[in-house]
């Protein structure tokens, strides 16, 4: 009667292992969701800089303007005064829309 059993021994260190487990796992999901936040950012921030190239310098000013900002011309139209560009960074892409506006002043 004086003997006891201890069952519950050694219940630390997996939980332990299991808590470690799903903290790394959180970290790899939310350093994953940075990294594409950050892309998708880029890619605008190249295609906004791209469209006003294309529109002001043409094709080829566009393409500089989106590999100098890290993204890749995928798409370029010029309808005359507008033009339109979608660019690549990473797996993100953006589209960004600039028209040519002369304004007058007497």
């Amino acid at each position: 009667m004086g003997m006891r059993v201890h069952r519950d021994r050694g219940q630390a260190l997996p939980l332990l292992l299991v808590a470690l487990a799903v903290a790394l796992i959180a970290v790899a999901v939310v350093a994953r969701f940075g990294s594409i936040t950050d892309e998708a950012a880029r890619a605008r921030t190249a295609a906004d800089a791209a469209a006003l190239a294309g529109v002001a310098e043409g094709r080829t000013a566009a393409r500089q303007l989106a590999e100098a900002n890290g993204g890749v011309l995928v798409d370029y139209v010029d309808e005359g005064s507008t033009v339109e560009v979608v660019v690549r960074v990473g797996t993100a892409a953006a589209r960004a829309r600039a028209e040519a506006q002369v304004e007058w002043v007497r």
